[in-house]
C-alpha cells in the first residue's frame, strides 16, 4: 500500500517553506496502457470493507486487465477536506463522499451528508435523485466548476447520537462537544451541542481522552464497525435525517479519457454499492438495537423531539434563500415530505 509519503513524491508534490502545498498531475498513460486510477473515500478501512471496497474489488475483477482502480481510505493521501482540489488538480482521480465534507464549491454542497430531517429512510435518497429532479440539479451545479464530474449519488445510515453520557433531553446535549459532518454540526449548534471536526482516524482517541463527548456521524452499525462503540455508552435512538447522502465523483479529464464500456461498468459498480448500503445498513441497524451489547439505547421524547424537526424546517427555508437552485431543492423536500405523509404507512407513520 503506498504512503501519503510515496504518493506526495510520485505525485511531484511540492512543500514550499510557508507550508502551502502545490499539486502537479501524477497522470501519464502511454498508448494501450492498463488505466490507473486512485479513487480516495471518505471511510476508514473497516468501514469501508462495506461501503466501498466490494464495488472497486469487483470493477477491477470485470475490467480485466484493461484499468484499475487504486483504493486509499480516509485521509491517506489527502485530507478529506482537500479532496475535491485534489481530485480537480489531477492529483487523485476519484471520490467517494458527500459534497459537504469535501467542501465542493457548489450552492447544492450543503445538502450533501446529513441535511436534517430531509429524509426518513435510506430509500428516500434514490427516490430523490432518480424520481424527483435532483440528478438534474447536481449534474446542472457541478457543469458549473471545471474539472470535477459528479457522476452519482446514493444513501448509507441515519444520524444518532453515539455518546458517553445518557441523552435524555434536549438539554442534555448542550455543551457537549461532538464529531459530525459541517452543516449538520451548525443545525445541531442551536442546540447547544460543539461541533467538532478532527481526522477521521483520530475519533476514537479523542472520545477515550475525553477531547470528544460524543459522535453525530452514523447509525448503529458504523458504531460498532469503526469502534466507535467501544468508546461510548450511550446511543440515542432520535435522529436528525434518515440517511446519509454521498456521492461518487471523478476528475472529468481522467473520466471523459475512459471509452464507453468502462464508463457503464464503473456506473453498475456505484449502483452495486448502492444497493450493498442499502441492506447491510437497513438490516445492521435494526439488529444491532436489538442484539448490541455494547450501547444502551435512550430516547428523547417525541413530543420535545418535535421541536427540533420545527427548527430544521426554519433551516431549511434560512438555505433556500442563499440560491435559487437551493430554493429548488428545499421546494422539492417540501413536495416530497408531503406525498410521503399523504400517502401514510409504510412511508410515514408520523
Amino acid at each position: 500500500m503506498t504512503t501519503r509519503r510515496d504518493f506526495i513524491k510520485k505525485a511531484g508534490i511540492v512543500t514550499a517553506a510557508a507550508g502551502t502545498t502545490a499539486f502537479a498531475s501524477p497522470y501519464v498513460k502511454a498508448q494501450n496502457a492498463k488505466i490507473t486510477w486512485r479513487l480516495q473515500t471518505y471511510a476508514g478501512p473497516a468501514l469501508g470493507e462495506h461501503v466501498i471496497k466490494p464495488a472497486i474489488d469487483a470493477f477491477n475483477k470485470v475490467a480485466n486487465g484493461e484499468m484499475e482502480i487504486e483504493l486509499y481510505y480516509a485521509d491517506q493521501l489527502v485530507p478529506t477536506g482537500e479532496l475535491f482540489r485534489a481530485m480537480q488538480r489531477g492529483t487523485i482521480d476519484a471520490v467517494q463522499s458527500d459534497d459537504d465534507s469535501i467542501a465542493a464549491p457548489v450552492d447544492v454542497s450543503v445538502f450533501g451528508g446529513y441535511f436534517p430531517f430531509a429524509t426518513r429512510y435510506s430509500l428516500d435518497v434514490p427516490v430523490l435523485f432518480e424520481e424527483y429532479g435532483l440528478n438534474e440539479i447536481w449534474e446542472e451545479a457541478y457543469g458549473e466548476v471545471e474539472g470535477v464530474k459528479w457522476l452519482s449519488a446514493g444513501s448509507w445510515d441515519p444520524c444518532h447520537f453515539a455518546t458517553v453520557e445518557p441523552i435524555n433531553s434536549l438539554a442534555d446535549l448542550k455543551g457537549k462537544r461532538v464529531f459530525t459532518f459541517p452543516t449538520a454540526g451548525k443545525f445541531l449548534s442551536r442546540f447547544g451541542v460543539v461541533p467538532v471536526t478532527l481526522p477521521w482516524e483520530d475519533i476514537e482517541v479523542a472520545v477515550q481522552t475525553g477531547e470528544l463527548d460524543g459522535i453525530a456521524w452514523s447509525g448503529i452499525t458504523e458504531d460498532y464497525t469503526v469502534g466507535w462503540a467501544d468508546v461510548t455508552n450511550y446511543f440515542l435512538t432520535n435522529n436528525i435525517s434518515g440517511a446519509w447522502c454521498g456521492s461518487f465523483f471523478a476528475n472529468e479529464e481522467r473520466w471523459n479519457e475512459l471509452p464507453d464500456h468502462l464508463k457503464v461498468l464503473f456506473k453498475l459498480c456505484m449502483d452495486s454499492s448502492h444497493y450493498y448500503r442499502q441492506h447491510w445498513y437497513w438490516g445492521g441497524e435494526a439488529k444491532l438495537r436489538t442484539q448490541g451489547t455494547k450501547m444502551k439505547l435512550t430516547s428523547i421524547p417525541d413530543s420535545e423531539w418535535a421541536t427540533v424537526e420545527a427548527e430544521a424546517h426554519k433551516f431549511w427555508d434560512e438555505i433556500a434563500q442563499t440560491s435559487p437552485r437551493c430554493a429548488k431543492v428545499v421546494d422539492i423536500f417540501k413536495q416530497y415530505a408531503a406525498v410521503m405523509e399523504k400517502a401514510g404507512k409504510p412511508y410515514r407513520y408520523s
